[in-house]
């Protein structure tokens, strides 16, 4: 059965974060181009249910890319142990700072709060 302008069907919508119901709002050479989502009515192109990669993801794939250029001898597993401890480095510190700058924030809410009251 060919899809036809108007038809729903699933796919990722890049503003909603999801798979959602979709109407066929473009066709080309009879394959499906763009669509619009039925829950936020934003149009995007067809992306064939499949979510787009997370940033995290790339960044793991890039870090792994470059470990691979600086030492093609090595093995997957080390690659791999190589650029998760810089991830994982970088993910550690930067809570800290955040809960700290946080935490410091709620204080001065909660002394103006009883000021006022």
């Amino acid at each position: 059965m060919e899809t036809r302008l108007g038809d729903v069907i699933d796919d990722y919508c890049i503003k909603c974060r999801r798979l959602t119901n979709h109407s066929v709002v473009s066709l080309m050479e009879g394959e499906v181009a763009k669509v619009r989502c039925r829950s936020c009515y934003h149009e995007h192109l067809y992306l064939r249910e499949i979510a787009p990669p997370s940033r995290k993801d790339l960044k793991k794939a890039e870090l792994l890319a470059a470990a691979a250029r600086e030492n093609p001898e090595a093995g997957v597993d080390a690659l791999l142990a190589e650029v998760e401890a810089p991830v994982s480095a970088e993910a550690e510190a930067v809570p800290d700072v955040v809960v700290a700058e946080t935490e410091a924030t709620a204080t001065k809410a909660g002394k103006a709060r009883s000021r006022k009251a």
